[in-house]
C-alpha cells in the first residue's frame, strides 16, 4: 500500500473535525436561528437555552426560565402530570403524609388578616396559649397582614422545622393590646378520617377525606370504635375526597373483600400489568356495605369505590365521580424540586380505565369538565350522564360503563328547589362563610356554653341568623332580597348553623349535622332497612332501570374545605 492510500483515512478524520469546527463556527456566530439539530428534542431544547442565554437581547435569569418553562413542558401530556418547585414539595406532600411540622392551628384570611379558625387538641399553639378566634397579626415581629398575605405565605412563615420557635403578635377579641406568645412547633398529625359515629343504632359512618400514609390505620381505629358501639353495617362516606395513595385504598378495600379478589390494576407503555388483588384476612367480609360517591370523589377514592362496585361486594350510591385514573411516578431532581409523572392507568376489576376522556395540552377543557356536566344537566338526572366508553360486567353479570368515573348503583341528584340567585352570589361569594366567622368571633363565650351539636344547634336556631345575615350582606355589598331570602331560607339557614358548628365544636360535629337531612344517607339508611346493600344478579331483579325520586340540596357547597389552611 502507497504512503498516499495509508494516509487517507488521516486526510479524511482530519477534514471531517476541520469541518465540523468551522460549521459550529458559523452555525453559532451567524446563524444562531437556523441551528440544525440531528432529530434530537432534547438537543434542540438544550440548544434552545443556550441560545437564549447567549444573545437573547436582554439578560436572562435561566433558572428562572426552566422552573416557568418546566409545567409548561408537562402540561402537553396529561393533566395530572405536574411540576412542582422546590419550596411548593413539602406543602404538596403534607397532607398525605400523615404529619407536618408547625404550630398547630386552622385558620383562614378574612379582611387581609389571619384568624384563627380551631387549635389543634395538645398542639403547640394550645400549649402556648393561643385561642379560636385570635387574630395573629406579628411573626417575629415582622407585620403579618395585608393584600399580600396567603394561605401559602402563612403556611410557609408559620410551619418549620420541628423544634423551632417562632413569635407570634395576637389581638384577641375584646382587648385593645397586642398580646405575644412564643410557640415550639412541632408534629401535628393530620387526619384522614374526619368522622365516625352510629347513624343509627345499626349503621356505622365512617367520612374518610383523603388517603393519605395513615388511613388505613385511622379507619382500623375507627371500625373498632364502632364495633364497641354495636355497628352492623358500614356507610363509607367518599364524597369530595380528591384520592391519595394507592396503597392505602388497596388496604381498605382488602378489609371487606374474600380471598384472591381483584382490587385494582395498573398498566402502561413501559409499566407492565401489576395486579391489587385481597389477601383474605379482612375482618368485615361479609358486613352490609354502602360507599357515597360525588363528582369531586377521585383517583383513589374511585379504586375503593371500584373495587367494592364490581366485586358486587357493596352498593355506591351518589353521583358520578371525577375520572382520575392516571398513576403518577415521583421523580426528584437535585435541586429539591419533584416531577410527576404519568407512568400507568388505573382499572377495575371488570377491566374499566377510571380515567375520562382528554385532549393531550387542552387542559382548560378538562378542568372545566364538571362545569360541563353541570350545564348538561348530570347533577340533577340519570339519564343526563354521557357514558362514552364500553359497557363492562361485575362478577355476578351487573352492567358497568367504561369512559371514565365510577357510575353509582342509585344515584342521588342535585335540588334547585329553593336555589336562587341571592343564594348563589351569598355563598360563592364567601359571605356566609366570613358571616359564620364573624358570628361566632363576636359571640364565642356565649357559643361556648354548648359542648355538643345538639344543643349548640338548639340555641343558634333562636337567634335569627338569617335576618343577621341578610343585614351583614347588605353591607357588604349583597343587595337585599326579601322574596329570594324566603325561599331560600332553608339553604341559608343549613349553611350558616353548619359553619357555626364547625367554627365552635369540630369536624365531626359539623358533618352530623350536614347528615341528619341528607338525601344520600336517607337513601343509604333505606337500603339497608330493605336488606339491599349487597347488589344482587340482573336474573333475580327487574330489568328496567332503578331510579330514585330524592333530591339532593346545595350542601357541596357547604361541604367545602378549601376555606381552611393549617400550620
Amino acid at each position: 500500500m502507497s504512503n498516499k492510500n495509508r494516509l487517507s483515512p488521516l486526510w479524511l478524520a482530519l477534514a471531517v473535525v476541520i469541518g465540523i469546527a468551522i460549521g459550529t463556527f458559523y452555525a453559532h456566530h451567524f446563524s444562531g436561528n437556523r441551528l440544525s439539530i440531528i432529530n434530537s428534542g432534547s438537543n434542540k431544547l438544550n440548544n434552545l437555552l443556550y441560545i437564549i442565554d447567549d444573545q437573547y437581547v436582554d439578560t436572562i435569569d435561566m433558572a428562572d426560565l426552566v422552573e416557568q418553562a418546566m409545567p409548561q413542558i408537562l402540561a402537553e401530556l396529561d393533566p395530572h402530570s405536574t411540576y412542582i418547585s422546590a419550596k411548593d414539595v413539602q406543602t404538596a406532600n403534607d397532607d398525605l403524609r400523615g404529619s407536618f411540622s408547625g404550630v398547630g392551628i386552622e385558620f383562614v384570611i378574612r379582611h387581609d388578616t389571619l384568624r384563627v379558625q380551631n387549635v389543634i387538641s395538645e398542639g403547640p399553639a394550645e400549649q402556648a396559649g393561643v385561642l379560636a378566634g385570635d387574630k395573629i397579626v406579628t411573626v417575629d415581629d415582622s407585620m403579618f397582614t395585608g393584600k399580600s398575605l396567603t394561605n401559602e405565605e402563612a403556611m410557609h412563615r408559620l410551619k418549620g422545622p420541628q423544634g423551632t420557635k417562632v413569635k407570634l403578635g395576637i389581638l384577641r377579641y375584646g382587648e385593645s393590646d397586642l398580646r405575644y406568645v412564643t410557640v415550639t412547633r412541632g408534629e401535628i398529625p393530620m387526619k384522614s378520617v374526619t368522622a365516625a359515629y352510629m347513624l343509627d343504632d345499626e349503621t356505622g359512618y365512617i367520612k374518610i377525606k383523603n388517603f393519605g400514609e395513615n388511613t388505613y390505620y385511622e379507619v382500623l381505629v375507627a371500625l373498632a370504635q364502632l364495633a364497641q358501639e354495636g355497628f352492623h353495617q358500614l356507610t363509607i362516606d367518599l364524597r369530595g375526597n380528591t384520592g391519595g395513595y394507592l396503597q392505602s385504598a388497596v388496604q381498605i378495600a382488602n378489609e371487606f373483600l374474600p380471598k384472591n379478589m381483584l382490587i385494582v390494576y395498573t398498566e402502561g407503555r413501559r409499566s407492565p400489568r401489576e395486579e391489587f388483588r385481597s389477601d383474605g384476612r379482612g375482618s368485615y367480609q361479609k358486613m352490609p356495605l354502602v360507599v357515597l360517591i360525588d363528582e369531586g370523589s377521585a383517583s383513589a377514592s374511585e379504586i375503593l369505590s371500584g373495587a367494592i362496585q364490581d366485586n358486587d361486594r357493596g352498593t355506591i350510591i351518589g353521583r358520578r365521580s371525577f375520572g382520575k385514573g392516571l398513576v403518577q411516578k415521583p421523580v426528584e431532581f437535585g435541586d429539591g424540586s419533584m416531577m410527576r409523572l404519568t407512568i400507568a392507568r388505573y382499572y377495575t376489576p371488570s377491566g374499566r380505565c377510571i380515567q375520562k376522556p382528554y385532549t393531550n395540552g387542552m387542559n382548560k377543557d378538562y378542568e372545566e369538565d364538571l362545569l360541563a356536566r353541570y350545564q348538561h344537566g348530570e347533577f340533577f338526572s340519570q339519564d343526563s350522564i354521557k357514558h362514552e366508553g364500553p359497557e363492562y360486567h361485575t362478577g355476578n353479570g351487573r352492567v358497568v360503563y367504561g369512559g371514565g368515573g365510577i357510575t353509582p348503583d342509585i344515584f342521588v341528584p342535585e335540588d334547585t328547589t329553593d336555589y336562587t340567585s341571592y343564594y348563589k352570589e351569598a355563598s360563592l361569594s364567601g359571605l356566609i362563610l366570613q358571616f359564620g366567622y364573624d358570628y361566632t368571633d363576636q359571640n364565642r363565650d356565649k357559643l361556648k356554653e354548648y359542648d355538643d351539636e345538639a344543643s349548640l344547634l338548639k340555641y343558634i336556631k333562636k337567634q335569627n341568623l338569617v335576618e343577621q345575615f341578610a343585614q351583614y350582606a347588605d353591607k357588604h355589598g349583597l343587595k337585599r332580597r326579601n322574596l329570594m331570602i324566603q325561599k331560600s331560607r332553608r339553604l341559608l339557614e343549613q349553611y350558616i348553623y353548619s359553619r357555626v358548628i364547625y367554627n365552635m365544636l369540630s369536624e365531626e360535629a359539623w358533618l352530623q349535622y350536614l347528615n341528619e337531612d341528607d338525601p344520600a344517607i336517607k337513601e343509604t339508611l333505606r337500603i339497608f332497612k330493605a336488606d339491599e346493600a349487597f347488589p344482587k344478579s340482573p336474573d333475580l331483579i327487574d330489568k328496567k332501570q332503578k331510579k330514585v325520586s330524592m333530591t339532593y340540596d346545595y350542601r357541596s357547597v357547604h361541604r367545602s374545605y378549601s376555606v381552611i389552611a393549617r400550620a
